[in-house]
């Protein structure tokens, strides 16, 4: 029992008062939450509190009543166990690796006389891996200079679509006088965004209101307990008619006058589905709320509002300058051996690359300029996006270029994570869950290994990896924890032999720890090595950041800001102590 452990005495009333019941009880319903984490805790007080092999389980994504009442009506006849199996299962494997790796890592700073809680994981590994390869990526960029040709015709300005790395071709741009104008019109109808799963709400708290992952979670959370939105740890996006959309919308008339227009009897729904839980939606029941949480509550119930609203719909314009000389003829230029030059978002995605050529291309020298004119806000009336109109005059015909710009630029390093975006990454690569994604990312600032607001790793978080990578790539490998997941997965969605399954993974996670050990151990001062020069460096960099002025008193030493193990607290002190009392 946790309460035999002095930091988690406070449980002993909560056991006590469990097994007292359980024995008066003449049947048991698990009604914790339902998803793998609520299963586990669920089993667990089941089997080693209240002595039972099996119960029945309430089902429900909301702490209304209603649904809470009808959740009670519709019993299960027993536990899901492959959340059951599934959740014992990534229990075991985190300990496994986090227990005997991090031990191994302090093991390793030890041989070089030095100490320091170091902590690595089945997940935390690859993820800062990742956060050090876009760090060498970043450091290893060396800029491009290119150029951007910009037209201007008749007060409006066309833009080259094509950036220009060869200067050599910028002389063809300012013999441009003359061009063909042609306006391309078309009509579009802009879907409202797919309802919110976890990861797409802290991806869009964060984008609204800078909000980090682990907040949004914990907001989400109060949410839910309050009775205000369904459970937020779901991979759903979708909207259940079970749930009554439309007895919800009603609700929500009195506080969002929107809803009164949501009218589409079949909403927007995204891909991902999740057998637990539907989409984060609102339930219908209000409180009044503040700060943070009313911005985030608000977000939710727009966005529910939103997938049964209308489209938006634009009318789009695009005019094309194609460049002509004298004679009416095309004015082109030539682009040979182009590199190719990549550009990439937040999350690693390439977005742009340049052509490759291995012979001379030919390209027309044209500009081109965009309109938008909404002609039905729809969902964007309320919803927190602004569709930025530019009105632009049909152009037809010759006309004259009244003057080029030719604007100088250079390539830019791949940008740096945020919480957000790393947290979509993981999940696209299949690296811990929905509920775990955000408390890693959080692990790694604590242990010291991250820092900034735009995600860096600090030399020690460096030097962790490159010690990895050079003398035991596998605790880093996220091919190998994907595999894990994967196999999670499969004794989450069987139907049986889950004791079975659960024990083939664990057995070779622990043949593969020890294998993991017995070459960290041969390697074991070389890692310690490494590990130190990140140690040194960051504590280096802590006794800078903490040193304030000159002592006055003595003149020899600082004033620095120190913490106290004993108090747990800060203070001010002069580095000169003992000599020195200031």
């Amino acid at each position: 029992p946790s309460y035999e452990r002095e930091k988690s005495a406070f449980t002993k009333r909560y056991f006590d008062i469990l097994k007292k019941l359980s024995k008066k009880a003449k049947e048991i319903i698990v009604a914790t939450d339902y998803d793998i984490e609520g299963e586990v805790i669920g089993w667990n007080v089941l089997r080693f509190i209240c002595k039972q092999n099996s119960a029945k389980r309430m089902k429900y994504s909301t702490l209304t009543s209603e649904e809470l009442q009808k959740s009670f009506s519709n019993l299960q006849p027993e536990l899901n166990w492959g959340n059951a199996y599934a959740g014992e299962t990534r229990h075991f494997l985190d300990w496994l690796y986090g227990i005997n790796l991090s031990r191994a890592l302090m093991s390793a700073i030890k041989t070089t006389g030095s100490f320091k809680i170091l902590s690595i994981g089945r997940v935390q590994g690859p993820a800062l891996k990742i956060i050090v390869e876009r760090e060498h990526e970043i450091q290893k960029f060396k800029s491009k200079p290119y150029w951007q040709v910009i037209a201007l015709s008749d007060g409006i300005h066309f833009t080259h679509p094509r950036d220009i790395f060869d200067s050599s071709v910028l002389d063809k741009f300012k013999e441009v006088k003359k061009a063909m104008a042609k306006t391309k019109k078309s009509e579009e109808s802009i879907s409202p965004p797919v309802p919110f799963d976890l990861t797409t709400l802290q991806r869009e708290a964060y984008r609204l209101y800078k909000m980090n992952p682990s907040e949004t979670l914990t907001i989400g959370q109060k949410l839910y307990l309050d009775g205000l939105i369904s459970y937020p740890r779901t991979s759903s996006q979708k909207i259940p008619k079970e749930i009554e959309p439309k007895k919800i919308l009603k609700a929500l008339e009195k506080y969002f006058p929107e809803a009164k227009n949501a009218k589409k009897n079949t909403p927007v729904e995204g891909k991902k589905s999740d057998p637990a839980h539907p989409s984060i939606y609102p339930t219908g029941e209000f409180n009044q709320l503040n700060g943070k949480e009313e911005k985030l509550y608000n977000l939710i119930a727009k966005r529910f509002i939103a997938c049964f609203s209308d489209d938006a719909k634009t009318a789009n314009k695009r005019i094309i300058l194609t460049a002509q000389d004298t004679k009416g003829k095309t004015l082109t230029y030539s682009i040979s051996n182009s590199a190719k030059i990549k550009k990439m978002n937040e999350e690693g995605e390439e977005i742009e690359e340049n052509e490759e050529f291995e012979l001379k291309k030919e390209i027309d020298i044209t500009f081109t300029a965009s309109g938008l004119e909404v002609l039905n806000k729809g969902w964007t009336s309320f919803y927190p996006i602004k569709l930025e109109e530019n009105i632009l005059p049909d152009m037809d015909g010759k006309k004259n270029i009244d003057e080029i710009k030719i604007l100088d630029k250079e390539t830019s390093a791949p940008p740096r994570y945020s919480a957000a975006s790393l947290v979509s990454l993981l999940e696209k690569k299949n690296l811990g869950t929905k509920a775990t994604r955000s408390a890693i990312v959080d692990t790694l600032f604590a242990r010291g290994y991250l820092d900034g607001k735009s995600i860096q790793a600090t030399q020690l978080g460096i030097r962790l990896i490159e010690a990895l990578e050079k003398y035991s790539p596998i605790i880093i490998d996220e091919n190998l924890t994907r595999q894990l997941e994967e196999e999670m997965e499969k004794i989450q969605q069987g139907t049986d032999n889950f004791e079975k399954k659960e024990l083939a993974v664990i057995e070779k996670a622990k043949r593969l720890i020890n294998d993991i050990s017995k070459e960290f151990k041969v390697k074991e001062s070389n890692i310690g090595q490494e590990l130190l020069k990140g140690i040194e460096h960051q504590r280096s960099t802590e006794r800078e950041n903490n040193t304030l002025m000159p002592c006055p008193t003595c003149k020899a030493g600082s004033l620095r800001i120190i913490y106290s193990k004993k108090t747990r607290r800060q203070f001010v002190a002069c580095s000169n102590y003992p000599n020195c009392t200031q």
